[in-house]
């Protein structure tokens, strides 16, 4: 079962298609190779939150669909729900 998406091979996010509980490992496909990946949710992450699949320090872009979505404001790292408590939409950056 798919837990996550990535749309572009570049993403530094994937996009959780269900609930996700801490310390869950999941199933994931990029959608533009269609490659199966794996990850592991360190925090609970909501159906249509993002999960950093890197470590991203403040001031990195948030790549999303294959382009910059987003501002790092506090640390992340990887397997943690990106957002808007640690990155800021690059709308209002």
């Amino acid at each position: 079962m798919i837990q996550f998406l990535v749309h572009d091979k570049k993403d530094s996010v994937g996009v959780a298609v269900v609930d996700v509980k801490a310390g869950q490992e999941l199933s994931g496909r990029s959608l533009d190779t269609n490659e199966n990946l794996k990850a592991k949710a360190t925090q609970d992450i909501p159906l249509g939150h993002k999960i950093a699949l890197k470590d991203l320090k403040v001031g990195d872009n948030v790549i999303k669909y294959g382009v910059e979505v987003g501002r790092v404001v506090a640390p992340v790292k990887t397997g943690e729900h990106v957002h808007v408590h640690n990155v800021k939409t690059k709308r209002w950056a």
